[in-house]
């Protein structure tokens, strides 16, 4: 009985449970249930191993292709919303409740449900790969997610951050309490006007969840232009997480003859 329990706390311990796409079969990043194993945890993961449009990606940016179709990203975050952030094991997420937000985008409008990191970047542009990366998920009314990406240098802070630094202090030590599994400390009313992103240039393709279970049809948009973000604060959205996904990044995935679409302002307008 004792080994059986040892081996149960074992498990526990070295695996992130999956809350936010279903409330699967549990996943990691390292060992027996990481990224390559995905596939194999659950039928409803089968994409982690066997989808052609899977996220995320090396951009090459010589191999991008510019668009004239493509406009300026239509983004309206300007609404005041209660925001609540959540210890998901896997990720720290920051989850709106009402309209925080609207990326209108081909005649459709997405709202802005909510936001996650991920140290370090999933995305990498010419083969670097950044300190942190932030997604921006937003879902329209048929289920359609589009999501912005914004990727991270070690520099000055980020604002967002510093703004709901003490939130998130709060978070590490609900995470650490014995009697939290999946901590949440609520934010209250906060304005979305801050975390605007205005970029004079992105990159479009069609990929999927970067989690299980790997949901493909995802619209992404990833900013060419890159934040910076301090070293204390990429430790702090670590310190929530479990061990084996301290560092949640999946590897970047094969284009299987995918098109990047690039929009720059500048050469829109030239």
């Amino acid at each position: 009985m004792a080994t059986q329990f040892i081996s149960f706390l074992i498990v526990f311990l070295t695996t992130c449970a999956n809350y936010v796409n279903g409330g699967g079969p549990q996943f990691g990043y390292l060992g027996p249930h990481g990224p390559r194993k995905w596939g194999k945890l659950s039928p409803t993961y089968s994409a982690c191993s066997n989808g052609k449009f899977q996220s995320p990606i090396n951009i090459v940016k010589s191999k991008s292709v510019p668009s004239q179709h493509l406009k300026p990203l239509d983004i309206e975050y300007h609404f005041t919303a209660n925001a609540t952030l959540v210890d998901n094991l896997f990720n720290v997420a920051m989850n709106y409740d009402g309209n925080a937000g609207v990326l209108r985008l081909n005649g459709k409008n997405y709202t802005l449900i909510q936001m996650h990191w991920h140290s370090p970047s999933e995305h990498h542009l010419d083969g670097l790969q950044y300190a942190a990366e932030l997604h921006l998920v937003h879902k329209s009314v048929d289920g359609e997610v589009t999501v912005i990406a914004v990727l991270y240098h070690y520099g000055h802070p980020d604002p967002l951050l510093t703004k709901i630094q003490s939130k998130l202090e709060k978070l590490v030590k609900e995470a650490h309490s014995s009697t939290n599994k999946q901590a949440q400390v609520a934010i209250g009313a906060i304005t979305t006007k801050e975390i605007r992103k205005h970029s004079r240039k992105y990159y479009r393709y069609v990929g999927s969840f970067s989690t299980p279970p790997c949901t493909e049809g995802v619209i992404w948009h990833i900013l060419g232009k890159v934040k910076s973000i301090s070293k204390e604060q990429v430790a702090e959205l670590k310190a929530p997480l479990i061990w084996e996904c301290k560092s949640n990044s999946r590897p970047v995935q094969p284009l299987n003859g995918r098109e990047i679409e690039m929009y720059d302002d500048e050469m829109n307008h030239a």
